[in-house]
């Protein structure tokens, strides 16, 4: 072969393959596309930025929806949202960098850096903090949290607030996700390096990376293209609530875009900041003390997509939710970001995972029919490790699934043993051993198996309707801490509940003065005085009652 046919016939594969490529893109962004034109963002509604990235470029991006409501600002990839708990990985990180430095282990107790910290009597361990296994109660889970929502604390006045809590359980023995875990760890990279933490993410990160859009957030400072949030209610959007961002601090402050998240992905890719070996105990999940695995590494949790392994981690806070995702055989990463509370960005971004990676999820309209009796064999109770428990029932000729203690939500047929949620991540696979029910169900690529059991369903609650006469007696606010606020209204013959930060819901009566709400597994007790006025509601909710008196 000639060199001059050699080079036309390089030419024409060349040609070729840029076609192909250039096809492939062009229906990846078709599909892509498609899907997102699905999700209900409008020029009415918050937005989304939304990016996908294969070997470190940047192969799809859109921005959806609005970043600013009030001044008709439409979203796109240059806008800056609250990462919410994607802060963990820069958290995880700047430890590991430390460690590294071999100015830290992360099996130092952590009485080491906070001496005076009581541990009650626990050796409590950097490792056990990242991995969310110190057993330490987390605040965000204390009602004191939001009666703080507004104050701005200190690292040291953040850490007082939980730390004289009983503990949840011996440190190693358990996994619970605990906010509180990685403010302790922000406080040590702040001891141990001797900046402030906002100004070792900057120099150590930020600045090293180029991320020139990221920032320690701020309710105060000018921050360009800031993405506005919002929370959403019965009657439309609004406003998310203040929340200082001290709070999160190094659970959840930063703020970002999508295509610097881009950049932080490749450095971790690329070892930039921490080495190969350091990485791997990072996003390979750990063990307990028992030996038993969990997902979560040091700030990302490992996952399944369809086959491929993921690691990834997710974020939500007052008025912004995010999602993002790596696909290390891929090398195939995803982030997407919102401004508002609500909604599910995680299943978007999983959903488009699976799109990028040739292998859609099933859709609820690809569910086939399938005959009572087929379905009724898998009807019944079925038990899950840690005594988690879900009901598997029947009506009108459609089964539901109800976790205990949580709402009731349709499963739609693939198959006569496949089951999927509404947004096909989340399954159903049913199946008899030894004569018995089982199932595998399957969440973000992590599958557990459940035990069928003989126990009765959760009782259906049975509306009532009540005149509006009576519903205008409940209308109010009610405090059940200071600045935490339920808010009582009628609308067109019904009653709707919000709490600050919260969406706002409808409640249902089950008699006089008692109701329920279907989109959350609470209910609500009106009380009156012996005047027959309503002065105080009761609110009971995951085990917790919580009382709060009428103050308007």
């Amino acid at each position: 072969m000639t060199i001059n046919s050699l080079s036309l016939k390089l030419s024409f594969i060349c040609a070729f393959l840029f076609v192909s490529v250039a096809a492939v893109s062009q229906n990846l962004d078709e599909q892509l596309n498609t899907y997102l034109n699905e999700q209900g963002f409008t020029t009415e509604s918050p937005g989304l930025s939304l990016l996908v990235a294969k070997d470190g470029k940047t192969i799809y991006k859109t921005g959806l929806g609005m970043a600013d409501l009030e001044n008709d600002v439409k979203a796109n990839t240059n806008h800056v949202f609250e990462i919410g708990s994607i802060t963990k990985q820069f958290t995880a990180v700047s430890i590991l960098i430390l460690e590294e430095q071999g100015k830290l282990s992360v099996d130092d107790d952590i009485t080491t850096y906070i001496k005076d910290y009581p541990t009650q009597g626990k050796t409590i361990t950097i490792h056990h903090l990242l991995n969310h296994t110190s057993g330490i109660k987390s605040y965000t889970n204390m009602p004191s949290f939001i009666q703080h929502a507004r104050t701005d604390m200190t690292p040291t006045e953040l850490i007082d607030v939980f730390k004289n809590e009983p503990m949840e359980f011996d440190p190693g023995t358990q996994y619970n996700y605990n906010n509180s875990g990685y403010v302790i760890l922000g406080h040590i990279i702040e001891i141990v390096s001797g900046q402030s933490y906002a100004d070792f993410l900057k120099a150590n990160i930020f600045d090293k990376l180029g991320m020139s859009n990221s920032f320690y957030g701020s309710m105060t400072q000018i921050i360009p293209n800031r993405a506005r949030g919002y929370s959403e209610t019965e009657s439309g959007f609004r406003n998310a609530d203040y929340l200082s961002l001290t709070l999160p601090y190094a659970a959840g402050s930063i703020m970002s875009t999508t295509e610097d998240l881009l950049k932080w992905q490749n450095a971790i890719s690329a070892n930039t900041l921490i080495s190969n070996n350091t990485l791997n105990r990072a996003i390979n999940g750990s063990k307990l003390d028992n030996g038993d695995d969990i997902p979560y590494g040091y700030g990302w949790i490992k996952g399944n997509i369809r086959g491929s392994r993921t690691y990834e981690h997710s974020g939500g806070i007052f008025g912004y939710s995010s999602n993002g995702i790596f696909l290390p055989e891929e090398n195939m990463y995803i982030i997407g970001l919102t401004n508002c509370d609500c909604g599910n960005v995680g299943a978007i971004t999983t959903n488009v995972a699976a799109i990028a990676l040739g292998k859609p999820f099933p859709k609820k309209e690809d569910a086939i029919a399938l005959g009572k009796e087929q379905m009724a064999k898998w009807v019944g109770a079925y038990e899950f490790d840690g005594g988690v428990i879900r009901h598997i029932t029947i009506k009108d000729n459609q089964l539901f699934s109800q976790r205990e203690g949580s709402i009731n939500l349709q499963i739609y047929p693939m198959t006569e043993t496949n089951f999927i949620f509404d947004g096909g991540d989340v399954s159903y696979d049913f199946y008899m051993e030894n004569g018995k029910r089982m199932t595998k169900f399957t969440a973000s690529g992590n599958t557990l198996i459940g035990h069928g059991i003989d126990k009765a369903p959760p009782a259906e609650k049975s509306e009532m309707s009540l005149p509006v006469d009576v519903l205008s007696q409940y209308e109010g606010k009610y405090e059940l801490q200071p600045t935490f606020i339920i808010s009582i209204v009628v609308r067109e013959n019904r009653l709707f509940a919000q709490a600050t930060g919260q969406p706002e819901f409808e409640i249902f009566a089950t008699e006089k003065d008692e109701f329920f709400l279907k989109a959350v597994a609470a209910e609500v007790s009106f009380n009156r005085n012996s005047n027959d006025v309503v002065e105080s509601l009761t609110l009971k909710q995951g085990g917790q009652v919580m009382p709060a008196k009428k103050i308007e």
